[in-house]
Protein backbone atom coordinates (compact mmCIF):
# COMPACT_ATOMS: atom_id res chain seq x y z
CA UNK A 1 0.00 0.00 0.00
CA UNK A 2 1.58 3.33 -0.87
CA UNK A 3 1.41 5.65 1.87
CA UNK A 4 2.75 9.43 2.03
CA UNK A 5 4.68 10.65 4.98
CA UNK A 6 3.49 13.70 6.51
CA UNK A 7 6.38 15.69 7.77
CA UNK A 8 5.75 16.05 11.04
CA UNK A 9 6.36 19.58 13.65
CA UNK A 10 9.91 19.19 14.41
CA UNK A 11 10.50 22.24 16.54
CA UNK A 12 8.40 25.31 18.00
CA UNK A 13 6.54 27.01 15.47
CA UNK A 14 8.67 25.91 12.38
CA UNK A 15 6.48 25.99 9.21
CA UNK A 16 9.04 24.74 6.60
CA UNK A 17 12.72 23.51 6.31
CA UNK A 18 15.41 23.00 3.70
CA UNK A 19 15.75 19.63 2.40
CA UNK A 20 19.75 19.26 3.12
CA UNK A 21 20.05 15.99 1.80
CA UNK A 22 18.43 12.90 0.95
CA UNK A 23 20.06 9.61 2.39
CA UNK A 24 17.87 7.28 0.27
CA UNK A 25 17.00 7.43 -3.62
CA UNK A 26 13.46 6.31 -5.02
CA UNK A 27 13.02 2.71 -5.29
CA UNK A 28 15.56 1.85 -2.15
CA UNK A 29 14.27 -0.77 0.52
CA UNK A 30 14.23 1.04 3.76
CA UNK A 31 13.55 -0.87 7.38
CA UNK A 32 11.81 1.07 10.34
CA UNK A 33 14.08 3.88 12.18
CA UNK A 34 16.03 4.02 8.93
CA UNK A 35 18.12 7.66 7.83
CA UNK A 36 15.86 9.14 5.24
CA UNK A 37 16.49 12.48 4.95
CA UNK A 38 18.51 15.31 6.67
CA UNK A 39 16.41 18.86 6.95
CA UNK A 40 17.20 22.20 7.94
CA UNK A 41 14.49 24.43 10.17
CA UNK A 42 14.84 27.58 11.51
CA UNK A 43 17.10 26.21 14.56
CA UNK A 44 18.87 22.78 13.65
CA UNK A 45 19.68 19.91 11.47
CA UNK A 46 17.28 17.30 11.94
CA UNK A 47 17.17 13.61 10.62
CA UNK A 48 13.89 12.53 9.47
CA UNK A 49 13.91 8.22 10.29
CA UNK A 50 11.22 6.01 8.83
CA UNK A 51 8.31 5.10 10.72
CA UNK A 52 7.64 2.15 8.57
CA UNK A 53 9.29 -0.24 6.31
CA UNK A 54 9.22 -0.32 3.11
CA UNK A 55 10.08 0.54 -1.02
CA UNK A 56 10.27 4.74 -1.43
CA UNK A 57 8.14 5.17 -4.20
CA UNK A 58 8.68 9.31 -4.48
CA UNK A 59 10.98 12.00 -3.21
CA UNK A 60 8.52 14.95 -3.54
CA UNK A 61 11.74 17.82 -2.80
CA UNK A 62 14.49 18.00 -4.79
CA UNK A 63 17.79 18.87 -2.80
CA UNK A 64 17.99 22.81 -1.57
CA UNK A 65 14.45 23.22 -1.64
CA UNK A 66 11.55 24.46 0.95
CA UNK A 67 9.61 21.44 2.31
CA UNK A 68 6.30 22.20 4.38
CA UNK A 69 5.45 20.92 7.80
CA UNK A 70 2.56 18.63 7.64
CA UNK A 71 2.95 18.38 3.80
CA UNK A 72 3.84 14.74 2.03
CA UNK A 73 7.85 14.68 2.42
CA UNK A 74 7.80 11.09 0.17
CA UNK A 75 6.25 7.91 -0.43
CA UNK A 76 6.50 4.51 0.49
CA UNK A 77 5.30 0.74 -0.62
CA UNK A 78 5.02 0.03 2.64
CA UNK A 79 4.80 -3.87 4.03
CA UNK A 80 0.73 -5.84 4.13
CA UNK A 81 -0.10 -8.13 7.09
CA UNK A 82 1.45 -10.72 5.51
CA UNK A 83 4.98 -9.25 5.30
CA UNK A 84 4.69 -9.10 1.34
CA UNK A 85 5.36 -5.50 -0.48
CA UNK A 86 2.13 -4.69 -2.11
CA UNK A 87 2.06 -3.44 -5.25
CA UNK A 88 1.26 0.15 -6.07
CA UNK A 89 -1.88 0.18 -7.66
CA UNK A 90 -3.51 2.98 -9.60
CA UNK A 91 -5.98 5.09 -7.95
CA UNK A 92 -8.61 4.95 -10.72
CA UNK A 93 -8.43 0.82 -10.24
CA UNK A 94 -9.17 0.42 -6.68
CA UNK A 95 -12.44 0.04 -4.92
CA UNK A 96 -14.42 2.34 -4.07
CA UNK A 97 -14.64 1.28 -0.30
CA UNK A 98 -11.19 1.29 0.01
CA UNK A 99 -8.86 4.52 1.75
CA UNK A 100 -8.75 7.47 -0.67
CA UNK A 101 -5.39 7.73 -2.54
CA UNK A 102 -3.16 10.55 -2.92
CA UNK A 103 -4.03 11.19 -6.48
CA UNK A 104 -6.18 10.45 -9.06
CA UNK A 105 -4.99 11.37 -12.71
CA UNK A 106 -6.88 13.09 -14.78
CA UNK A 107 -7.34 13.00 -18.88
CA UNK A 108 -7.10 17.14 -18.94
CA UNK A 109 -3.91 17.63 -17.49
CA UNK A 110 -5.21 17.84 -13.77
CA UNK A 111 -4.83 15.54 -11.17
CA UNK A 112 -6.84 14.83 -7.98
CA UNK A 113 -5.29 15.31 -4.60
CA UNK A 114 -6.29 14.27 -1.63
CA UNK A 115 -5.67 16.94 1.34
CA UNK A 116 -4.53 15.18 4.17
CA UNK A 117 -5.26 16.98 7.81
CA UNK A 118 -1.77 17.28 9.54
CA UNK A 119 -0.75 17.18 12.86
CA UNK A 120 -1.67 20.83 14.29
CA UNK A 121 -1.28 19.96 17.89
CA UNK A 122 0.86 17.78 20.42
CA UNK A 123 -1.18 14.48 20.76
CA UNK A 124 -4.35 15.50 18.96
CA UNK A 125 -5.60 13.19 16.52
CA UNK A 126 -8.93 14.38 15.74
CA UNK A 127 -10.55 17.67 15.62
CA UNK A 128 -14.57 18.87 15.04
CA UNK A 129 -14.99 20.48 12.01
CA UNK A 130 -16.05 24.24 12.39
CA UNK A 131 -16.66 25.46 9.12
CA UNK A 132 -16.21 24.78 5.62
CA UNK A 133 -14.86 27.88 4.10
CA UNK A 134 -15.38 26.73 0.66
CA UNK A 135 -17.98 24.75 -1.24
CA UNK A 136 -17.11 22.18 -3.65
CA UNK A 137 -16.67 23.33 -7.48
CA UNK A 138 -15.27 26.50 -5.61
CA UNK A 139 -11.74 27.92 -7.45
CA UNK A 140 -9.33 28.46 -4.65
CA UNK A 141 -5.69 29.53 -4.14
CA UNK A 142 -2.42 28.88 -2.30
CA UNK A 143 -2.82 29.49 1.11
CA UNK A 144 -6.38 30.81 1.00
CA UNK A 145 -8.54 29.47 4.18
CA UNK A 146 -10.54 26.02 3.46
CA UNK A 147 -12.21 25.22 6.67
CA UNK A 148 -12.07 26.01 10.97
CA UNK A 149 -10.97 23.16 12.77
CA UNK A 150 -11.83 23.00 16.46
CA UNK A 151 -9.13 20.71 18.62
CA UNK A 152 -9.41 20.36 22.02
CA UNK A 153 -7.03 23.31 22.57
CA UNK A 154 -7.98 25.48 20.24
CA UNK A 155 -10.04 26.87 16.75
CA UNK A 156 -7.30 26.09 13.94
CA UNK A 157 -7.86 27.67 10.64
CA UNK A 158 -6.67 24.75 7.16
CA UNK A 159 -5.37 26.75 4.68
CA UNK A 160 -4.87 25.51 0.94
CA UNK A 161 -1.28 23.87 -0.26
CA UNK A 162 -2.18 24.33 -3.74
CA UNK A 163 -3.49 26.31 -6.64
CA UNK A 164 -6.89 24.33 -7.59
CA UNK A 165 -10.72 23.50 -7.44
CA UNK A 166 -12.42 21.76 -4.61
CA UNK A 167 -13.11 18.91 -5.62
CA UNK A 168 -14.87 16.79 -2.63
CA UNK A 169 -15.18 17.92 1.20
CA UNK A 170 -15.01 14.75 3.03
CA UNK A 171 -16.39 15.15 6.42
CA UNK A 172 -19.45 17.53 7.34
CA UNK A 173 -20.17 20.70 9.18
CA UNK A 174 -19.73 19.28 13.14
CA UNK A 175 -18.82 15.52 12.32
CA UNK A 176 -14.88 14.89 13.90
CA UNK A 177 -11.98 14.58 11.46
CA UNK A 178 -9.33 12.21 11.79
CA UNK A 179 -5.57 13.55 11.45
CA UNK A 180 -3.30 12.06 8.58
CA UNK A 181 -6.90 10.52 6.96
CA UNK A 182 -8.52 12.83 3.69
CA UNK A 183 -10.21 16.32 4.26
CA UNK A 184 -11.09 16.95 1.21
CA UNK A 185 -9.85 16.85 -2.48
CA UNK A 186 -8.54 19.34 -5.06
CA UNK A 187 -8.05 19.29 -8.72
CA UNK A 188 -4.31 20.59 -9.69
CA UNK A 189 -2.73 21.09 -12.63
CA UNK A 190 -0.98 17.76 -13.16
CA UNK A 191 3.29 18.61 -13.63
CA UNK A 192 3.02 15.11 -16.15
CA UNK A 193 0.21 16.41 -18.13
CA UNK A 194 1.66 19.76 -18.87
CA UNK A 195 3.21 19.69 -22.29
CA UNK A 196 6.99 19.49 -22.63
CA UNK A 197 8.79 22.98 -22.44
CA UNK A 198 12.19 23.68 -23.76
CA UNK A 199 14.21 25.71 -21.12
CA UNK A 200 17.87 26.53 -21.72
CA UNK A 201 20.41 25.12 -19.24
CA UNK A 202 22.52 27.52 -16.75
CA UNK A 203 25.23 27.58 -19.14
CA UNK A 204 23.11 28.16 -22.64
CA UNK A 205 21.51 30.51 -20.81
CA UNK A 206 24.67 32.37 -19.76
CA UNK A 207 25.67 32.40 -23.25
CA UNK A 208 22.91 33.86 -24.71
CA UNK A 209 23.46 37.43 -26.64
CA UNK A 210 22.10 40.61 -24.77
CA UNK A 211 18.39 41.38 -26.39
CA UNK A 212 17.23 37.65 -27.35
CA UNK A 213 13.93 36.68 -26.53
CA UNK A 214 14.00 33.43 -23.57
CA UNK A 215 11.73 30.24 -24.78
CA UNK A 216 8.12 30.59 -23.68
CA UNK A 217 7.29 28.89 -20.69
CA UNK A 218 3.38 29.35 -20.24
CA UNK A 219 2.64 28.06 -16.42
CA UNK A 220 5.80 27.36 -14.88
CA UNK A 221 6.56 24.54 -12.98
CA UNK A 222 7.54 25.60 -9.47
CA UNK A 223 7.14 24.41 -5.93
CA UNK A 224 5.16 27.08 -3.14
CA UNK A 225 8.74 28.07 -2.26
CA UNK A 226 10.29 28.60 -5.34
CA UNK A 227 6.91 30.40 -6.50
CA UNK A 228 7.05 32.44 -2.90
CA UNK A 229 10.41 33.31 -3.67
CA UNK A 230 9.33 34.97 -6.96
CA UNK A 231 6.42 37.03 -5.53
CA UNK A 232 8.89 38.40 -2.89
CA UNK A 233 11.09 39.48 -5.61
CA UNK A 234 8.69 40.92 -7.78
CA UNK A 235 8.99 38.55 -10.61
CA UNK A 236 6.35 36.57 -12.86
CA UNK A 237 7.42 33.25 -12.73
CA UNK A 238 6.33 32.21 -16.23
CA UNK A 239 8.73 34.50 -17.31
CA UNK A 240 11.48 32.28 -16.03
CA UNK A 241 13.41 29.65 -17.91
CA UNK A 242 13.06 26.68 -15.71
CA UNK A 243 16.77 24.49 -15.66
CA UNK A 244 14.69 21.10 -14.69
CA UNK A 245 12.65 18.87 -15.96
CA UNK A 246 10.07 19.54 -18.34
CA UNK A 247 11.01 23.33 -17.74
CA UNK A 248 10.61 23.30 -13.82
CA UNK A 249 11.69 26.29 -12.48
CA UNK A 250 14.09 25.86 -9.35
CA UNK A 251 14.76 29.19 -6.61
CA UNK A 252 18.22 29.57 -8.36
CA UNK A 253 16.66 30.10 -12.01
CA UNK A 254 14.73 32.58 -10.21
CA UNK A 255 17.36 34.37 -8.22
CA UNK A 256 19.39 34.30 -11.73
CA UNK A 257 16.65 35.91 -13.52
CA UNK A 258 16.34 38.28 -11.03
CA UNK A 259 20.41 39.07 -10.89
CA UNK A 260 19.61 39.78 -14.96
CA UNK A 261 21.80 39.01 -17.66
CA UNK A 262 25.70 39.56 -17.60
CA UNK A 263 26.54 42.76 -20.06
CA UNK A 264 28.40 41.35 -22.67
CA UNK A 265 31.04 43.68 -24.66
CA UNK A 266 33.10 42.70 -27.56
CA UNK A 267 36.35 44.17 -28.80
CA UNK A 268 37.58 43.21 -32.11
CA UNK A 269 41.17 42.71 -32.47
CA UNK A 270 43.15 45.42 -33.88
CA UNK A 271 46.03 45.05 -36.30
CA UNK A 272 49.41 45.27 -34.30
CA UNK A 273 50.42 48.62 -33.40
CA UNK A 274 52.76 50.52 -31.82
CA UNK A 275 51.01 53.21 -29.52
CA UNK A 276 52.80 55.89 -27.08
CA UNK A 277 51.61 55.57 -23.19
CA UNK A 278 49.75 58.43 -23.24
CA UNK A 279 47.73 56.61 -26.13
CA UNK A 280 47.59 53.72 -24.23
CA UNK A 281 45.99 55.67 -21.72
CA UNK A 282 43.32 57.32 -23.32
CA UNK A 283 42.25 54.12 -24.58
CA UNK A 284 42.00 52.21 -21.95
CA UNK A 285 40.25 55.27 -19.58
CA UNK A 286 37.66 55.02 -22.76
CA UNK A 287 37.31 51.13 -22.72
CA UNK A 288 34.23 50.40 -20.44
CA UNK A 289 35.44 48.73 -17.10
CA UNK A 290 34.28 45.75 -15.59
CA UNK A 291 31.62 45.93 -12.99
CA UNK A 292 31.52 43.86 -9.77
CA UNK A 293 27.86 42.04 -9.39
CA UNK A 294 26.36 42.03 -6.12
CA UNK A 295 24.80 39.10 -4.91
CA UNK A 296 21.32 38.71 -3.69
CA UNK A 297 20.54 35.74 -1.14
CA UNK A 298 17.65 35.11 0.58
CA UNK A 299 17.95 35.35 4.74
CA UNK A 300 16.78 31.93 5.75
CA UNK A 301 17.62 28.85 8.29
CA UNK A 302 18.63 29.88 11.48
CA UNK A 303 19.88 33.78 10.90
CA UNK A 304 16.00 34.17 9.56
CA UNK A 305 14.87 33.00 12.76
CA UNK A 306 17.14 34.75 14.58
CA UNK A 307 16.09 38.27 12.58
CA UNK A 308 12.09 37.38 13.34
CA UNK A 309 12.95 37.11 16.78
CA UNK A 310 15.94 39.84 17.66
CA UNK A 311 13.15 42.51 15.99
CA UNK A 312 10.18 41.17 18.09
CA UNK A 313 12.21 41.30 21.00
CA UNK A 314 13.14 44.67 20.91
CA UNK A 315 10.24 46.26 19.44
CA UNK A 316 7.67 44.54 22.59
CA UNK A 317 10.29 44.19 25.53
CA UNK A 318 11.50 47.72 27.50
CA UNK A 319 15.31 47.15 27.75
CA UNK A 320 17.76 48.53 29.89
CA UNK A 321 21.24 47.68 30.50
CA UNK A 322 23.23 46.95 33.73
CA UNK A 323 27.01 46.28 33.85
CA UNK A 324 29.09 45.42 36.39
CA UNK A 325 33.35 44.00 36.83
CA UNK A 326 34.27 40.40 38.36
CA UNK A 327 37.45 39.62 39.95
CA UNK A 328 37.84 35.85 39.18
CA UNK A 329 41.11 35.65 40.26
CA UNK A 330 40.06 32.81 42.39
CA UNK A 331 37.79 30.76 40.41
CA UNK A 332 40.39 31.03 37.92
CA UNK A 333 42.53 29.04 40.24
CA UNK A 334 39.87 26.68 41.54
CA UNK A 335 38.77 25.80 38.19
CA UNK A 336 42.59 24.79 37.04
CA UNK A 337 42.72 22.53 39.96
CA UNK A 338 39.94 20.67 39.36
CA UNK A 339 40.47 20.75 35.33
CA UNK A 340 43.45 18.40 35.89
CA UNK A 341 41.32 16.07 37.82
CA UNK A 342 38.06 16.11 36.47
CA UNK A 343 38.42 16.74 32.44
CA UNK A 344 37.77 14.42 29.77
CA UNK A 345 37.03 13.96 26.00
CA UNK A 346 33.36 13.56 27.31
CA UNK A 347 33.83 16.27 29.94
CA UNK A 348 35.26 19.78 29.15
CA UNK A 349 35.41 21.71 32.49
CA UNK A 350 35.54 25.32 31.56
CA UNK A 351 34.23 28.61 33.22
CA UNK A 352 30.92 27.93 31.65
CA UNK A 353 29.70 25.32 34.50
CA UNK A 354 30.62 27.63 37.54
CA UNK A 355 28.80 30.51 35.69
CA UNK A 356 25.53 28.20 35.58
CA UNK A 357 25.43 27.03 39.07
CA UNK A 358 26.55 30.15 41.16
CA UNK A 359 23.87 31.75 38.73
CA UNK A 360 21.45 28.93 39.66
CA UNK A 361 22.04 29.63 43.50
CA UNK A 362 21.19 33.12 43.14
CA UNK A 363 18.24 32.70 41.15
CA UNK A 364 16.56 30.98 44.03
CA UNK A 365 16.72 34.13 46.35
CA UNK A 366 15.67 36.18 43.30
CA UNK A 367 12.90 34.27 41.26
CA UNK A 368 12.16 37.41 38.93
CA UNK A 369 15.08 37.12 37.37
CA UNK A 370 13.62 33.30 36.12
CA UNK A 371 10.49 34.20 35.29
CA UNK A 372 8.67 34.74 31.87
CA UNK A 373 5.77 37.78 31.01
CA UNK A 374 2.76 36.83 28.46
CA UNK A 375 2.15 39.01 25.53
CA UNK A 376 0.08 41.59 26.64
CA UNK A 377 1.94 42.17 30.43
CA UNK A 378 -1.04 40.62 32.52
CA UNK A 379 0.61 38.09 34.08
CA UNK A 380 3.70 36.66 35.30
CA UNK A 381 4.82 33.09 35.64
CA UNK A 382 7.90 32.04 37.90
CA UNK A 383 9.55 28.98 36.23
CA UNK A 384 10.16 26.10 38.73
CA UNK A 385 13.17 25.01 36.68
CA UNK A 386 16.24 26.82 36.32
CA UNK A 387 16.89 25.95 32.59
CA UNK A 388 20.24 27.70 32.12
CA UNK A 389 20.64 28.94 27.74
CA UNK A 390 23.74 29.40 26.73
CA UNK A 391 24.29 30.67 22.81
CA UNK A 392 27.03 29.11 20.52
CA UNK A 393 28.25 30.20 17.47
CA UNK A 394 27.66 26.95 15.31
CA UNK A 395 28.21 26.35 11.34
CA UNK A 396 24.40 26.99 11.16
CA UNK A 397 24.30 30.50 12.95
CA UNK A 398 23.50 31.31 17.08
CA UNK A 399 21.71 28.65 18.66
CA UNK A 400 20.78 29.32 22.51
CA UNK A 401 20.62 25.30 24.03
CA UNK A 402 19.86 25.24 27.57
CA UNK A 403 20.98 22.92 30.70
CA UNK A 404 17.60 21.66 32.27
CA UNK A 405 17.18 21.83 36.21
CA UNK A 406 20.31 23.35 36.95
CA UNK A 407 19.40 23.37 40.25
CA UNK A 408 19.42 20.20 41.18
CA UNK A 409 22.72 19.31 38.78
CA UNK A 410 26.31 18.95 40.38
CA UNK A 411 28.92 21.58 38.31
CA UNK A 412 30.23 18.37 37.07
CA UNK A 413 26.83 17.20 36.00
CA UNK A 414 26.26 20.65 34.33
CA UNK A 415 29.84 20.26 32.70
CA UNK A 416 28.84 17.43 30.90
CA UNK A 417 25.96 18.60 29.73
CA UNK A 418 27.38 21.80 28.42
CA UNK A 419 29.81 19.39 26.26
CA UNK A 420 27.00 17.38 25.15
CA UNK A 421 24.90 20.48 24.16
CA UNK A 422 27.75 22.12 22.34
CA UNK A 423 29.35 19.91 20.37
CA UNK A 424 25.93 19.44 19.76
CA UNK A 425 25.18 23.03 18.30
CA UNK A 426 28.12 23.12 16.38
CA UNK A 427 27.27 20.41 14.61
CA UNK A 428 24.04 21.91 13.88
CA UNK A 429 22.15 18.74 15.22
CA UNK A 430 21.22 19.97 18.02
CA UNK A 431 17.77 18.47 19.30
CA UNK A 432 14.75 21.04 19.69
CA UNK A 433 13.92 19.19 23.28
CA UNK A 434 17.28 21.00 24.05
CA UNK A 435 16.28 24.42 22.77
CA UNK A 436 12.92 24.48 24.30
CA UNK A 437 12.04 25.65 28.04
CA UNK A 438 14.84 28.28 28.51
CA UNK A 439 14.26 30.66 31.48
CA UNK A 440 17.35 32.68 31.36
CA UNK A 441 20.50 32.99 28.72
CA UNK A 442 24.06 33.76 29.15
CA UNK A 443 26.22 34.86 25.90
CA UNK A 444 29.87 34.40 26.40
CA UNK A 445 31.09 37.19 23.67
CA UNK A 446 34.23 37.42 25.33
CA UNK A 447 35.24 34.30 24.03
CA UNK A 448 35.50 36.29 20.71
CA UNK A 449 37.09 38.90 22.41
CA UNK A 450 34.64 41.38 23.04
CA UNK A 451 34.75 43.29 27.05
CA UNK A 452 31.30 45.10 27.11
CA UNK A 453 28.03 44.23 25.06
CA UNK A 454 24.07 45.35 25.06
CA UNK A 455 22.66 41.77 24.32
CA UNK A 456 19.13 41.03 23.40
CA UNK A 457 16.74 39.33 25.85
CA UNK A 458 15.96 35.58 24.24
CA UNK A 459 12.17 36.15 24.72
CA UNK A 460 9.96 34.96 26.63
CA UNK A 461 12.46 35.46 29.10
CA UNK A 462 12.95 38.19 31.11
CA UNK A 463 17.00 38.57 31.35
CA UNK A 464 20.02 37.91 29.57
CA UNK A 465 23.96 38.22 30.46
CA UNK A 466 26.89 38.53 28.04
CA UNK A 467 30.35 37.76 29.21
CA UNK A 468 33.07 39.66 28.71
CA UNK A 469 36.66 38.43 27.61
CA UNK A 470 38.95 37.92 30.45
CA UNK A 471 41.55 40.28 31.19
CA UNK A 472 44.68 40.12 33.52
CA UNK A 473 44.48 43.83 34.50
CA UNK A 474 46.06 45.69 37.59
CA UNK A 475 44.09 46.24 40.56
CA UNK A 476 44.91 47.59 43.98
CA UNK A 477 44.19 45.09 47.18
CA UNK A 478 43.22 46.04 50.39
CA UNK A 479 46.89 47.20 51.31
CA UNK A 480 46.49 50.01 48.20
CA UNK A 481 49.29 47.91 46.04
CA UNK A 482 49.11 47.19 42.63
CA UNK A 483 48.44 43.36 41.88
CA UNK A 484 47.58 41.52 38.55
CA UNK A 485 44.48 40.45 38.67
CA UNK A 486 42.04 38.42 35.85
CA UNK A 487 38.74 40.61 35.25
CA UNK A 488 35.99 39.97 33.65
CA UNK A 489 33.07 42.45 32.84
CA UNK A 490 29.70 41.25 32.76
CA UNK A 491 26.62 42.75 30.53
CA UNK A 492 23.09 42.33 31.77
CA UNK A 493 19.94 43.19 29.79
CA UNK A 494 16.13 43.25 31.97
CA UNK A 495 13.25 43.46 30.82
CA UNK A 496 11.73 46.47 32.77
CA UNK A 497 8.33 45.82 32.79
CA UNK A 498 8.99 43.55 35.28
CA UNK A 499 13.08 43.92 36.58
CA UNK A 500 13.85 46.94 37.76
CA UNK A 501 17.66 48.41 38.36
CA UNK A 502 17.66 47.69 42.19
CA UNK A 503 16.61 43.89 41.51
CA UNK A 504 19.45 43.20 38.52
CA UNK A 505 21.76 45.05 41.02
CA UNK A 506 21.43 43.06 43.56
CA UNK A 507 21.08 39.69 42.11
CA UNK A 508 24.25 40.50 40.42
CA UNK A 509 26.00 41.26 43.49
CA UNK A 510 25.20 37.96 45.07
CA UNK A 511 26.13 36.40 41.67
CA UNK A 512 29.68 38.08 42.04
CA UNK A 513 29.86 37.13 45.44
CA UNK A 514 29.85 33.41 45.05
CA UNK A 515 31.82 33.70 41.67
CA UNK A 516 34.93 35.85 43.46
CA UNK A 517 34.65 33.89 46.59
CA UNK A 518 34.02 30.40 45.26
CA UNK A 519 33.93 29.19 48.88
CA UNK A 520 30.38 31.08 49.59
CA UNK A 521 29.17 29.11 46.33
CA UNK A 522 30.17 25.34 47.98
CA UNK A 523 28.50 26.68 51.09
CA UNK A 524 25.22 27.87 49.14
CA UNK A 525 24.63 24.23 47.66
CA UNK A 526 25.19 22.50 50.83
Amino acid sequence: MIKDFILPDIGEGVVECELVEWLVQEGDSVVEDQPIADVMTDKALVQIPAPNAGVITKLYYAKGEIAKVHAPLYSVDVEADDGSLEASVPVKEQESNEQAPQSVSSSSGTVIEEFLLPDIGEGIVECELVEWLVAEGDTVVEDQPIADVMTDKALVQIPAIKNGKIVKLHVRKGQLAKVHAPLFAIEVASEAGEPEQVSAKAANAESTPIGSESVPQGKALASPAVRRLARSLDIDISKVSGSGKNGRVYKEDVERYHAGPAKAVTVSAPEAVSLEPAAVETIESALPHKQSVDRVEPIKGVRAVMAKMMTESVSTIPHFTYCEEFDLTELVALRESMKKKYSTDELKLTMMPFFMKSMSLALSKFPDMNSRVNADCTEQTYVSSHNIGMAVDSKVGLLVPNVKDVQDKTILQIAAEITRLTNAARSGRVSPADLKGGSISISNIGALGGTVATPIINKPEVAIVALGKLQVLPRFNDKGEVEARKIMQVSWSGDHRVIDGGTIARFCNLWKLYLEQPQEMLLAMQ
